[in-house]
């Protein structure tokens, strides 16, 4: 018999990782650089040259390897492809040690 353990919504938590919440986010940006990308119907190349990366780092980040590239430049590659994005830091909640940090897509 096979079992199975139920994840969270964050692989790299599920896998320990001290850097889950950071990685999730930068899925998240990578995800909807690829939807826009692909929207297009741009090459890789031809998106590497708007958002001012190589065409293998773009590669790379598209297939999850995002290690190199940092969530600001994440987000200035969402604002190159004509995304408005919003950085909203909210009061602090009650009986928490630390904040989080998500990511909203708007329709």
């Amino acid at each position: 018999m096979i079992k199975f353990e139920e994840g969270s919504d964050n692989v790299w938590a599920d896998l320990g990782r001290e850097d889950a919440a950071e990685m999730q986010v930068k899925a998240q940006l990578a995800t909807k650089i690829g939807e826009i990308i692909k929207a297009r119907e741009w090459t890789q190349q031809e998106a590497a040259e708007v958002l001012g990366l190589t065409q293998p780092k773009l590669s790379k980040m598209l297939r999850g390897q995002f290690r190199g590239v940092s969530e600001a430049k994440m987000l200035d590659c969402l604002a190159r492809l004509g995304r408005d994005v919003q950085i909203v830091v909210g009061p602090a909640r009650r009986n928490v040690s630390a904040g989080r940090v998500a990511v909203v897509f708007a329709a």
